[in-house]
């Protein structure tokens, strides 16, 4: 078991938490952690795009002259790709972009993002933190106390101060134990998590 000080709000010692080894000190493989980054991304996109077909287009349906005898070239449709006004060959369709990861794969890639966290000492646990009042001053007093500049906090008691305070702090993120994923871990160089938040990943990832 690794074991791991333990600050107040005041960046001041005020014990040790023990963390499970097979959560916070497992093999990093970056081929994991790069899938489920992918994996991620690949889901935030909309996929919306589309456009319309010679079979969707409004129009086209009588023949704009007959086949023979005018000595223009022949014309089935006004709505032909090669009319202004016509349709589109070839063009974007929506679909959906995302792609499956097995559970167990997806958990595994938490697993080493925590520990490659774990391992290069950008992890900080925290015994409590808590807000009296909805400031965002009083949050930026709070991550300078703390050392952070851009950090990804993770609480595990619902604190409603402490969410709606960071809203509008660049580079900072508070979120539950549920809703971490490796791409925000990640994407932020500190993590930093408080005691209840460090015993729901225990629950969860177990």
């Amino acid at each position: 078991m690794a074991y791991m000080k333990v600050v107040n709000q005041h960046n001041e010692v005020v014990g040790e938490v023990e963390l499970a080894d097979d959560i916070f000190r497992v093999e990093v493989c970056p081929e994991i952690l790069h899938l489920a980054v992918r994996s991620h991304l690949a889901k935030l996109r909309a996929g919306t795009v589309g456009v319309k077909t010679r079979g969707t287009v409004r129009g086209g349906g009588k023949k704009p002259w007959r086949q023979k005898g005018t000595g223009r070239a022949r014309a089935g449709s006004i709505r032909s790709p090669l009319w202004r006004g016509g349709a589109v060959v070839h063009g974007p369709v929506a679909r959906e972009y995302g792609f499956k990861m097995n559970k167990q794969v997806r958990r595994l890639a938490l697993k080493m993002a925590l520990s490659a966290k774990f391992a290069t000492e950008s992890l900080l646990v925290v015994d409590r933190l808590t807000l009296e009042r909805i400031k965002t001053k009083d949050f930026v007093a709070c991550a300078r106390t703390l050392g952070l500049e851009k950090a990804l906090i993770v609480v595990g008691d619902q604190n409603n101060n402490l969410f709606l305070s960071s809203r509008n702090v660049a580079d900072m993120l508070v979120v539950e134990p549920n809703s971490i994923n490796v791409y925000e871990i990640l994407k932020y160089p500190q993590l930093v998590l408080d005691r209840s938040a460090v015993e729901a990943l225990h629950a969860r990832l177990k």
